[in-house]
């Protein structure tokens, strides 16, 4: 079952265009509230899952939230979920598509009708958008044109919403959520405090490579949450990765002419965050030595990495880069 969030009031844990997938027996990915909503979630599920039918369930926790669920969670929020089932005959359509768009550079939308007037347009059926074409799924054309229309607008507009659309045989409901892969990073250096960094942006999510020019580090080092993992000279890292794919680079290997290197390489990029390990000193001593290279970074490159948060050790550290990370690509797109 894929839940879907269409709609909030209030103080809310997830927002418009929020997803979870969540299977009979209650086994689930991602959150739509800080869990104390998922049980009776997975309650609806099992009767999604066989029945077959999408359900619609809110959730308006600014009433006596304790006596409503028992769990006095505190919140004061009106959250509506779309429940929709995914069948194996169909190939788990429409989330099949979405999962291969999560795995792309760029954001995408999908429009799913919530509530509709005419027999027509059943409740569930959904357009999916991968590179300028929509894929239909358990939707007539009767309103394919309107509902792209609407979805470029959404697209363009960036924030994930839902309408009411009128036709000459009904109204339908269509929620237009945003298709947003989580970002790529590139950390460069793989020695011991390179580890944190990959694991807490893998349990964030994104999609994490590493690279060293030293094999004994690579082959010491558990990189095992990273979807890539690279050896070979810094200079000819180009032939082995599209740098432009990334939105942040990390550069941490500790070695003076291999970090001038990497942001040499970087500086011909559009990263959105640089990242660089190492004294303010070191990093001017770099900049010096990049000579007019050094411009295309200024506005890009954070040296010494990472929020100042008090931290020593490399798990705090990690913590301080991840979350200047953070700031940098999210801040204001979720």
């Amino acid at each position: 079952m894929l839940a879907s969030v269409y709609e909030t009031k209030g103080a809310t844990y997830s927002k418009v265009g929020a997803r979870m997938l969540m299977t009979a027996d209650g086994q689930f990915q991602g959150m739509l509230s800080g869990g104390c909503l998922e049980g009776d979630l997975a309650e609806r599920a099992k009767q999604v899952v066989e029945s077959g039918q999408a359900q619609k369930v809110t959730y308006d926790l600014g009433q006596d939230d304790e006596e409503l669920w028992g769990l006095g969670v505190g919140c004061d929020g009106l959250m509506r979920i779309f429940l929709q089932p995914l069948v194996a005959a169909d190939d788990y359509q429409p989330f099949a598509t979405i999962s291969d768009l999560l795995e792309g550079d760029s954001t995408e939308i999908a429009a799913t009708v919530i509530e509709s007037t005419t027999d027509a347009i059943g409740i569930g059926a959904t357009w999916v958008r991968d590179a300028g074409a929509y894929a239909q799924f358990g939707s007539p054309s009767i309103l394919a044109k309107f509902i792209e229309r609407e979805a470029e607008e959404v697209l363009t507009g960036g924030q994930s919403t839902t309408f009411c659309e009128q036709s000459e045989d009904g109204d339908v409901t269509v929620l237009y959520a945003l298709i947003k892969p989580p970002p790529k990073i590139l950390v460069l250096g793989a020695g011991l405090d390179a580890e944190p960094v990959v694991n807490l942006c893998a349990e964030l999510g994104w999609r994490v490579t590493v690279q060293d020019h030293r094999p004994a580090y690579i082959e010491k080092g558990d990189f095992s949450a990273a979807r890539q993992v690279l050896c070979g000279p810094a200079a000819l890292l180009p032939e082995s990765l599209d740098l432009q794919q990334f939105d942040a680079a990390v550069v941490m290997s500790h070695h003076l002419v291999t970090d001038r290197t990497y942001l040499e390489l970087l500086a011909q990029t559009d990263v959105t965050y640089i990242g660089l390990l190492g004294p303010r000193e070191r990093r001017n001593r770099i900049m010096q030595d990049l000579g007019d290279t050094a411009t295309r970074l200024q506005d890009r490159l954070n040296g010494p990495a990472g929020l100042d948060i008090g931290g020593r050790g490399p798990a705090s550290i990690a913590l301080s880069i991840v979350s200047e990370m953070h700031v940098k690509l999210l801040d204001g797109q979720s």
